[in-house]
């Protein structure tokens, strides 16, 4: 009886575990848009004009005002109107800083032509002879580039199984392993601590077809 039921008791909890997780994870983003409505004066409240409350309405509302943002700055108008609150934003010292980081990273990342978080690398870190997973995330050019002497690229090792934070590294490129996966089966590979395997059931199968054509 008792492997039977421990059986049963691991095929419930893949089935409950990850949809737990994911509704957590959606409720708290949900929970963290809604916020948004905080913005908007009491009197023009939609849940207070309604006199209910409407879960994700403020996620609802934050992209409509992203997408009409983005409609208005793809115009010259719009262009020209950032340009001039860039300009405006320029001349204010912390918050120039801050601005002009966070504009070129989001450019970076967001950029249907750019190449950094494109690549899944491997690389010996953090002594030779221990591998892990990184992300490519830009090449090396200036005074770094020219000291070493070597070409050099920009790597972030990320942390397990909080892929948010890590650690930035300069590896020489000839010490690096490009691999054939995804930027989402690394993602994956790296939360579940090594758990999941991408490919693993693929080669799995292709094991028990060749298998089975030579019984």
């Amino acid at each position: 009886m008792m492997p039977t039921l421990r059986r049963y008791l691991i095929a419930g909890l893949l089935v409950w575990l990850p949809l737990g997780v994911t509704v957590l994870v959606i409720r708290l983003l949900v929970g963290f848009m809604d916020r948004f409505l905080l913005l908007i004066p009491d009197r023009y409240n939609p849940e207070n004009l309604l006199g209910f409350h409407i879960p994700g309405l403020g996620l609802l509302l934050s992209i409509i005002v992203v997408v009409v943002t983005g409609v208005i700055v793809a115009n010259f108008f719009g262009r020209r109107l950032i340009a001039l609150w860039e300009s405006l934003l320029a001349r204010i010292p912390l918050v120039r800083s801050i601005y002009s980081s966070v504009k070129q990273i989001a450019e970076t990342l967001f950029h249907p032509d750019g190449k950094s978080f494109r690549k899944v690398l491997l690389i010996e870190y953090p002594r030779i002879g221990i591998w892990t997973l990184a992300f490519h995330t830009g090449g090396v050019v200036g005074e770094v580039q020219d000291k070493t002497g070597r070409e050099v690229i920009n790597v972030f090792v990320p942390t397990t199984p909080n892929p948010t934070s890590g650690f930035f590294i300069m590896v020489p490129k000839e010490d690096v392993v490009e691999l054939d996966m995804s930027v989402d089966d690394g993602l994956k590979l790296i939360m579940s601590l090594g758990v999941v395997v991408p490919g693993a059931k693929n080669r799995a199968r292709e094991a028990v077809a060749q298998q089975q054509d030579q019984n």
